[in-house]
C-alpha cells in the first residue's frame, strides 16, 4: 500500500484452524527477509518445531527461495505453493488480506488519506492484529474470536484427553 515516504507490503501467517494471525510483518520492501521475520515470530508463537505444519503461499520469489525452505525445514514444515489464478488455495490469505484492508488500511479513520510511513503501517498493524486475533468475532470460529476458539479447542482436549468422549 503506499504512503508518503514509499510503499508498505505486509505479511501474514495465519493458523488456518483458528485463524489466528501468529506471524506477520510489515516492511517497506518485499523480499525474503520479510517473510522470514514473520516465520520467526509464528515460531515464537507456536513453538521450535511443528512437524507436519503445511505453509502454503503464492509463488512470489521470496516463497519460493532456498532460504525459506530452510526455515521451514527447520520447524518441521514444508511449503505449499499456489498455482497463478487459484483462488481456492488462496482464499483464506486473500479473505485475510481483504478484512485488513478493509477494516485498516482504507478504513474510516483514514477517510481516503495514505499513510504517512511503513512505520505507521506497522504500528497499526500490530494493534489491527491484536484485535483480530482477540476480539474480531469469526464465523469459521463459531463467531468467536481465535483466541477464544483456540483456548475452548484445547480446554475440550484436557477434559477428553483420549478424544473419546461424546461431542
Amino acid at each position: 500500500m503506499p504512503t508518503w515516504a514509499g510503499v508498505a507490503y505486509v505479511c501474514f501467517i495465519i493458523d488456518a484452524f483458528s485463524r489466528m494471525i501468529v506471524g506477520w510483518r510489515v516492511a517497506g520492501h518485499m523480499r525474503t527477509d520479510m517473510v522470514l521475520d514473520a516465520v520467526d515470530m509464528a515460531r515464537w508463537q507456536r513453538g521450535t518445531r511443528i512437524d507436519g505444519l503445511r505453509c502454503h503461499s503464492d509463488a512470489g520469489s521470496q516463497f519460493t527461495s532456498v532460504r525459506y525452505g530452510e526455515a521451514l525445514a527447520e520447524l518441521g514444515a514444508v511449503p505449499s505453493i499456489g498455482t497463478v489464478g487459484d483462488s481456492f488455495d488462496n482464499a483464506l490469505a486473500e479473505t485475510v488480506n481483504g478484512l485488513y484492508k478493509t477494516e485498516l488500511i482504507r478504513g474510516p479513520a483514514q477517510r481516503g488519506r495514505p499513510w504517512r510511513t511503513v512505520d505507521d503501517v506497522e504500528l497499526a498493524t500490530l494493534a489491527w492484529v491484536h484485535w483480530h486475533n482477540t476480539t474480531r468475532l469469526h464465523s469459521h470460529c463459531r463467531d468467536v474470536p481465535p483466541t477464544e476458539f483456540e483456548a475452548a479447542f484445547y480446554a475440550a482436549q484436557q477434559a477428553d484427553p483420549l478424544g473419546v468422549g461424546n461431542q
